[in-house]
């Protein structure tokens, strides 16, 4: 049994103790005759179980208390842990923020609703996070390391959701058969419970929380509450089988030769296997990945690789297990060691993957990650068949600090015969709430690249609600290169540092903050001489509707050792470029019915003007709400150039249209254009999830060339697509 980071435990009947530092310590409560989860709240316990709440505002007034009441209830029987909760709300339904039903829908965070996080290890690490909106909207991920986030966890748990005359209830079930946590039938986990007012733009927890933490406020593992008094099964060698069917319809008119409706039909298992209790095995043959979602266009005007997210489910599980020296696993000059679309992708064409496995888990304090995969040949695209190991494993130190190594393996190269390999070092160290400090050295081992193969990264970190400030220096050398990761630039030192300032102007009332902010960037080469320097100065303004108005000024000197393609027939020579640039964004909150952030920017750029218009982009891409299941997201942007080599106009136009049937079932599609590849595609999937964890896709997708003269685009690719999933557990 673990040590109690917390208030002492309640006695019988209480369920909830504080002390005088503020920690809290809720005791679960035995079902003998389990839950009906059906959002009433009308069983007798409720009248029986007093329930808990006191939640602490961050926004708008930290440490305050919460404007609306929460009543919070914790149960358990031999099969389910449950939380539920009346809600109360002053304010009648019609001017409550509900827009969004669809699981794990970015714009849940921004609608009315409950947060919770089971830190079932009670490590003060890593959790299971759960959303819940008043119209029975979830979404389900994983946090890891108080920082990470894995959107792409999904596990079978049951929410409903209901009314009574001041506000809205839950009733949530979350089988002890979907987590994972240690030994031992009695139990001691972390809890902690966020509760947004959307339409007050108020956020509040169970325990009080830095306000300068923000929208991540919740990852802060080590400051929940405790959770005694549970009495968990014994987890046993749980088995979960997942077998799908699949056919498929295609056309493919640049294959040789072209392929015209041509029919074909698959068969692939995936495996799911409790090792130990805090170990677990997934296996997976002939895996398929029809259903994900394409891609989002993007357009490239710098001289450096663009970086393009993991969106399939097999890789995207258990990710941050496997993240490393402080990586975020996003775009920037911070190189990623692991990144899984190096492993059945290749020049933009599937690779097909035979089978595979993943053990992932805990032992004592050790984080354990391997992944080993064997993927096909693909002559078209040129890939040979190859082996992918990698293996991740990380110790905890202190309450909240780890250090740790990983080893990836490439048995074939993308581009040339060798293989690769990566090996590194890490450590992550987080001392009071607000301050980080993290650093990692990696080398590279590849066939035909000798010396200079060497990475190493170290960075200071301090992000308090009034004030922050971080500072970097990282190294990437020129042969340094990660066959199974990715590098944006090499041959490069970098220092940067960047401080903020960010008051709470009480005399305003409509303004909640104002930021400014300013970075300096000094990046060499590895002789020393000066690629890129950079400075820049941001104002912004967050009002207490959640809109925001920003502004910046920017400038660079930027030299090119050697000149790059940056459009069709136009090349920016050799040599040093100062240029400038000022940007002004005007953002709506995302609970309105029309959001997003639209933008402009112009200055000098390459000898030349650059100018810049553009709807959505990031985390604020563009929504337009017609009813909570009817939306659509576009986004806008525009580049007009204008060089002395030549001038020319990007384009780039997405449009997602989503239809929300229920929490269970969707459809949608993406359509996009982009004038940088003369691209025109389109992307359909219907997703209904017929029983917990078991699926049924429907996906048409096409592509199409907007250079042909034509009067209509000419079609390069279609198909046609219906996957069926079925999942048994054991």
């Amino acid at each position: 049994m673990p040590v109690i980071d917390g208030a002492p435990p309640p006695v019988a009947p209480d369920v909830i103790s504080r002390d005088e530092r503020g920690r809290t310590t809720i005791r679960a409560v035995r079902l003998d005759d389990g839950l009906i989860v059906d959002g009433a709240l009308d069983e007798a316990v409720y009248a029986t179980v007093p329930s808990f709440g006191g939640f602490i505002q961050t926004e708008p007034t930290a440490g305050a208390p919460a404007t609306e009441r929460t009543e919070a209830w914790v149960f358990f029987d031999d099969t389910n842990l449950y939380i539920t909760a009346r809600l109360w709300d002053e304010a009648p339904e019609a001017e409550w923020v509900v827009n969004e039903m669809r699981r794990d829908s970015n714009n849940l965070s921004q609608n009315e609703g409950v947060a919770i996080l089971l830190d079932t290890f009670y490590d003060r690490r890593n959790g299971n996070f759960f959303t819940i909106s008043p119209i029975g909207g979830r979404a389900d991920g994983q946090v890891s390391n108080e920082r990470g986030y894995n959107r792409d966890w999904n596990p079978v748990w049951a929410v409903e959701t209901g009314r009574f005359a001041g506000g809205w209830t839950f009733e949530a079930a979350f089988p002890f058969k979907s987590m994972r946590y240690r030994p031992g039938q009695s139990q001691v986990w972390g809890l902690q419970l966020r509760r947004r007012v959307r339409h007050k733009n108020e956020t509040s927890f169970l325990t009080a929380l830095d306000p300068g933490l923000g929208q991540t406020a919740i990852f802060q593992v080590s400051r929940s509450a405790t959770l005694v008094g549970l009495e968990a099964p014994e987890s046993g060698r749980p088995i979960e089988i997942k077998p799908y069917v699949i056919g498929n319809l295609s056309s493919d008119l640049n294959a040789s030769p072209a392929i015209s409706h041509r029919f074909a039909g698959d068969v692939g298992l995936d495996l799911k296997y409790g090792v130990t209790e805090n170990l677990t095995a997934d296996v997976t043959f002939n895996t398929d990945f029809a259903q994900v979602e394409a891609d989002e266009q993007q357009v490239n005007l710098t001289r450096f690789n663009l970086f393009f997210p993991e969106k399939r489910e097999f890789f995207l599980e258990n990710q941050g297990t496997f993240s490393f020296g402080g990586s975020s696993g996003r775009a920037g000059d911070t190189p990623v060691m692991f990144h899984s679309r190096r492993i059945g992708l290749n020049e933009g064409r599937e690779v097909p993957i035979v089978a595979g496995g993943r053990l992932t888990g805990r032992v004592g304090r050790f984080s354990l990650g391997l992944i080993n995969i064997q993927t096909d040949d693909e002559p078209v695209g040129g890939a040979l068949t190859t082996n992918f190991t990698v293996a991740r494993v990380k110790r905890d130190l202190l309450r909240r600090s780890s250090i740790g190594a990983i080893v990836t393996h490439r048995s074939a190269l993308a581009s040339s015969p060798g293989a690769s390999q990566t090996y590194g070092a890490d450590a992550a160290f987080a001392f009071y709430e607000n301050v980080a400090v993290t650093t990692y050295w990696a080398t590279t081992r590849t066939t035909g690249r000798e010396g200079q193969d060497t990475s190493y990264n170290a960075a200071f970190r301090y992000n308090g609600d009034r004030y922050g400030a971080t500072a970097e220096h990282l190294l990437v050398d020129a042969q340094f290169a990660p066959a199974i990761g990715f590098v944006r630039r090499d041959d490069f030192r970098k220092s940067r540092g960047s401080v903020r300032f960010s008051p709470r102007p009480r005399a305003i009332e409509a303004v909640r903050k104002f930021t400014w902010e300013g970075s300096y960037t000094y990046i060499t080469d590895a002789a020393g001489l000066v690629e890129t320097r950079e400075a820049e100065g941001r104002f912004e303004t967050e009002f207490e509707s959640s809109d925001t108005v920003e502004v910046s000024y920017t400038t660079t000197y930027d030299f090119l050792k050697t000149g790059f393609l940056i459009a069709p027939d136009i090349t920016v020579p050799v040599g040093g470029y100062d240029f400038w640039n000022a940007r002004a964004a005007f953002r709506l909150g995302q609970q309105r019915p029309v959001s997003g952030l639209l933008f402009a920017e112009h200055g000098s750029f390459y000898d030349g003007t650059k100018t810049t218009l553009g709807l959505g982009g990031g985390s604020f891409g563009g929504r337009i709400e017609l009813t909570p299941q009817f939306s659509f997201e576009p986004g806008l942007s525009f580049n007009w150039i204008d060089l002395p080599q030549g001038s020319f106009l990007t384009r780039l136009v997405t449009t997602r249209a989503i239809y929300t049937i229920s929490p269970a079932m969707f459809a949608s599609a993406l359509l996009q254009y982009n004038s940088s590849n003369n691209g025109l595609s389109a992307n359909v999937r219907f997703r209904w999830e017929y029983q917990p964890g078991s699926e049924l896709f429907v996906v048409y997708t096409e592509h199409r060339d907007t250079l042909t003269p034509r009067a209509f685009p000419q079609l390069e690719n279609r198909a046609f697509i219906v996957k069926f999933n079925r999942l048994l557990r054991f």
